[in-house]
């Protein structure tokens, strides 16, 4: 299109900037989706535009400066200017952003793009007329653009041209996160189970606890698509409530084709935008965070794609795992993504509660010369990525399985997956991650690995060029168990004077080159122990060795294993199950439980679980929030799964107030126990001021690996509708002691943990209260059969993030933790305050000075009279003091380890901290020792190994 008669390139080479639609028209999906993509850095670098006398330069500067700061080279491009390019591209009636006026004379823009001034602007124009120098100034811009490093937030205006780096949204060392949420405006203003809550009545029941067995296999299709859904949005408005609906088939409820032959795009969309029927979609942004739970199932079948699909946070997309649903873009496909995972309402490190499963997205249709990524992942904790394949053509340099490009993002876990064909598999820029059994084949690269710390589990290789691009790895890549089968090279890496760049290898079979630095082949064949290229401390020597590859011992424990690997396990989908050993909580006869946000659910929930615990049932939570005002006991027997996120677990009463005697919301088996207890996709949360409150607490041990196992499964204290913390914790910690902790793996459990986010809100998911909220401790480990932790973080808990206390077996894959941001120089609060009945395994800082603020924060990691721990990926990040800038001399102490033996760090981060690992009170390693990646990088810590 035409500005003021000069064309405007296009957004991905094909959208261009539109006309504002007309006042109280509602905007186009074409105008909707351009609005999206600009709004939260979505869209071109160089969209140059002209209006009569005016050249707007845009350079991606968001509308939203509080949710994402200026780009580093904005002293070379007038913000004004970006601005007045987001305002042409965002003044509609809903796009929530009014810009001001905007004229910006040409000799300004000349001077902000190409250096020169006014006077320079004057002869020019007698010389060549004003029109001439317009279109000079254009291209100067385009060229400044265009030879400039890919900025904050930006990709070059078409997807052809388009390249990313790996270093892009690898945060810098200044880094600070600044988020916030987005009101829930159509939430019920009334509920509040704090105040107000009901009973469940209770009858009889005449279900007998058998007929939960009747089928013993499943022969009539995956259960998940045969039975009823009846979730719920809990604290919406009731105007709304009754016409909203979670569980959505695409295919009967939207009719989507899934023979292939039509364009399914549109119906599966059209389901993932629904809210209700009588109010606002789902990218509207009016309900929040938490208030849009969707499940969006696709049978199984081919669905073919001519467009992409946008998903909004609560989201998850789920396939019959029986028969995966192929997602396959069409040979005219008119986009450069098959799916954008996140949200354009909301930054990339505030993308919570989003997935995707058992699904296959496929780009063989697409010619191999046209450019293609099938999914955008720039998504944050709580989100969920398994069971999904990957399917490109082989012998082509444009198609990519997965990128992270739109903005800084602070992701977990990614996990069983595959990739066929392509030429890259992964293309990676962010904080951290755990890859866990993930297999590459016919990949000319695996992965371009861009982050801080980074971590490769079970994965494999084969047939590519490339296993693992690591030059953009900043801190540390551990690899773990994993294999390269006809690749060229394993891993590259760049050289590095510092701490940085770290590489470890444990258990990796490879053929020929395993790892290149600098372009050198460091190491070839297998290693059967443990390889480490870097910062390297062992018992026999407190000084650091920098080693530029050295192989150690780990001893691992056998009770971690499976044959010589640590044992992991996928994500149970229950396939085996027919829809006879599935029971909804919601729909037993003469049990009632409500998961309205507002019903004591707690005596009939116990009933049910006692009843049916046959080690062949299934319990089914549909979305909602399910209020209890006691304890919930799990017995041996019991597997639980939940919806989208949303099945929620919320603490409430008197029950739950004595800190001096904590009382368990959610207690798996009792001490003794053996046998199965899993527990999927739920939410724990308290809805009120809870000190006394420990969230959940495992007893049981597993008779087997992965008998008792959480997977996806996550812990919110406080920032959502539903619980009072929301709005009443909002200055003072020493006001707001919400919970006692989170999880408590006692002496006699045995458990794998997958995908668990540990959190005390830093902030409001559903509004814009500030949060202060002091949750005691974030998990403690007491457990000595054998643990598991993969892909796990704990935020912003007061006394500590992991606390290893006498545990022995314990293996972990990426473990993430931030202090609060509350903590710190002029804290109300300093540790162990405002905790005054301390447990025997809560740290006391009796070893910093009273008034120490910055020794009395939160430790990341306390190991004491542990043994035998491996553990790998540690990444811990402070950001603030008081919830201000601490100029990056934020925090003393990360790591504490005391009276153990057989502990092994490896991979460890930490950011903007004095001291990484203290032995008792001495210190042992600094982070100015270690200096590299976000901050201090430890290859591998042996303590007493």
């Amino acid at each position: 299109m035409q500005h003021g008669g000069f064309a405007c390139p296009s957004e991905r080479g094909k959208v261009h900037i539109e006309p504002s639609s007309p006042s109280g028209s509602r905007p186009s999906e074409k105008e909707e989706r351009l609005r999206k993509r600009k709004k939260q850095n979505m869209c071109s670098d160089h969209i140059i535009c002209q209006t009569g006398n005016v050249v707007l330069c845009h350079t991606q500067y968001p509308p939203f400066p509080e949710l994402d700061p200026m780009p580093k080279y904005a002293d070379t491009m007038a913000a004004g200017i970006d601005r007045a390019c987001h305002a042409s591209a965002l003044s509609s009636p809903e796009s929530g952003y009014r810009p001001g006026p905007f004229v910006l004379p040409l000799a300004q823009v000349l001077s902000d793009c190409s250096g020169s001034n006014e006077t320079v602007y004057g002869l020019l124009v007698s010389i060549m007329g004003s029109f001439t120098v317009s279109f000079l100034v254009t291209i100067l811009c385009i060229f400044s653009l265009q030879v400039w490093a890919v900025p904050h937030g930006g990709w070059s205006n078409s997807s052809a041209s388009r390249v990313m780096s790996a270093l892009q949204y690898v945060p810098p060392i200044t880094y600070q996160p600044k988020p916030s949420g987005i009101p829930y405006t159509i939430r019920n203003q009334s509920a509040k189970p704090w105040l107000y809550r009901t009973t469940a009545p209770v009858t009889h029941s005449t279900l007998a606890q058998d007929s939960l067995c009747a089928s013993s296999s499943n022969t009539s299709g995956y259960w998940y698509e045969q039975i009823g859904h009846n979730g719920q949005s809990s604290f919406m408005d009731s105007k709304y409530k009754a016409n909203y609906t979670v569980f959505r088939n695409v295919v009967k409820d939207f009719g989507a084709d899934n023979t292939g032959k039509k364009d399914a795009a549109a119906a599966i969309s059209a389901a993932i935008k629904a809210g209700p029927t009588n109010g606002p979609d789902r990218s509207s942004s009016s309900m929040g965070t938490t208030g849009q739970p969707a499940v969006i199932y696709l049978p199984a079948g081919t669905y073919l794609m001519k467009s992409s699909l946008q998903l909004y946070v609560g989201t998850v997309i789920i396939g019959d795992p029986t028969n995966p649903p192929v997602l396959k873009a069409s040979s005219d496909f008119k986009d450069d993504h098959i799916i954008y995972g996140k949200d354009p309402n909301f930054g990339g490190t505030i993308n919570f509660y989003i997935g995707i499963k058992n699904i296959i997205i496929d780009s063989t249709g697409i010619g191999t010369d046209k450019s293609i990524t099938l999914l955008d992942w720039t998504v944050s904790q709580a989100t969920q990525l398994t069971n999904v394949g990957f399917n490109m053509p082989t012998n082509t340099a444009k198609h990519v399985g997965l990128t992270t490009q739109y903005d800084y993002n602070s992701n977990l876990i990614l996990n069983d997956l595959w990739f066929k064909g392509g030429a890259t598999g992964m293309k990676l820029s962010g904080q951290q991650w755990v890859f866990k059994n993930i297999s590459f084949s016919g990949t000319t690269t695996g992965v371009e690995a861009g982050g801080t710390d980074i971590v490769f589990l079970g994965c494999r290789f084969e047939q590519g060029t490339l296993g693992i691009d690591a030059q953009g790895t900043s801190g540390s890549l551990t690899v773990v168990d994993t294999t390269g089968v006809g690749m060229g090279t394993l891993i590259s890496s760049s050289s590095s004077s510092t701490a940085g760049n770290s590489i470890v290898l444990d258990n990796v079979q490879n053929s020929g080159a395993t790892v290149k630095i600098g372009g050198q082949t460091t190491l070839s064949g297998n290693v059967a122990n443990t390889w480490v290229h870097g910062h390297l401390y062992t018992s026999k020597n407190a000084k650091f060795q920098s080693q530029q590859g050295q192989t150690v011992t780990t001893s691992r424990s056998s009770s971690l294993l499976s044959g010589k690997n640590y044992f992991t396990m996928a994500p149970p989908t229950y396939q085996e199950y027919g829809t006879g050993q599935v029971l909804n909580i919601k729909n037993v006869p003469g049990i009632p439980v409500y998961g309205d946000g507002e019903t004591d659910d707690t005596h009939n929930i116990n009933l049910i679980l006692s009843r049916y615990k046959s080690s062949c049932s299934l319990m089914y939570f549909p979305a909602g929030t399910y209020i209890v005002t006691d304890t919930i006991f799990v017995p041996a027997g019991t597997r639980i799964i939940g919806d989208a996120f949303a099945s929620t677990i919320s603490a409430v009463g008197s029950n739950f107030e004595d800190e001096s005697a904590p009382r368990a919301m959610f207690r798996v088996g009792y001490p003794g126990d053996v046998g199965v207890a899993q527990v999927s996709d739920m939410v724990f949360t308290v809805a009120d001021v809870l000190p006394g409150c420990k969230l959940v607490e495992i007893n049981i041990a597993a008779r087997s690996p992965g008998d008792v196992g959480f997977w996806n499964t996550h812990f919110r204290i406080g920032g959502a509708a539903g619980s009072q913390v929301e709005s009443k914790c909002t200055s003072d910690p020493n006001n707001c002691k919400a919970a006692w902790g989170l999880l408590h793996l006692t002496t006699t459990s045995s458990a794998y943990i997958e995908n668990m986010w540990g959190w005390t809100a830093d902030h409001d998911l559903d509004g814009d209260n500030p949060q202060t909220i002091s949750t005691g401790r974030g998990l403690l480990v007491e457990g000595t059969a054998a643990t598991w932790l993969i892909g796990t973080g704990s935020e912003h808990n007061t006394l500590y993030q992991y606390n290893f206390q006498y545990a022995r077996n314990v293996f972990t894959a990426m473990q993430q933790s931030e202090t609060p941001y509350w903590q710190g120089a002029g804290s109300r609060a300093l540790n162990p305050a405002p905790w005054t009945y301390l447990d025997s395994s809560d740290p006391d800082y009796s070893n910093c000075a009273a008034s120490d603020s910055k020794c009395r924060m939160a430790l990341f990691e306390r190991i004491y009279g542990s043994s035998d721990l491996f553990l790998y990926g540690g990444c811990n990040w402070v950001f603030f003091n008081n919830n201000g800038d601490c100029s990056g001399d934020c925090q003393t102490n990360a790591i504490d380890i005391a009276n153990s033996t057989s502990i092994y760090l490896y991979g460890t981060n930490t950011k903007s901290t004095t001291n990484m690992v203290l032995e008792g009170t001495k210190v042992i390693a600094t982070q100015s020792d270690n200096a590299g990646g976000w901050g201090g990088v430890i290859a591998g810590y042996l303590y007493d190994s």
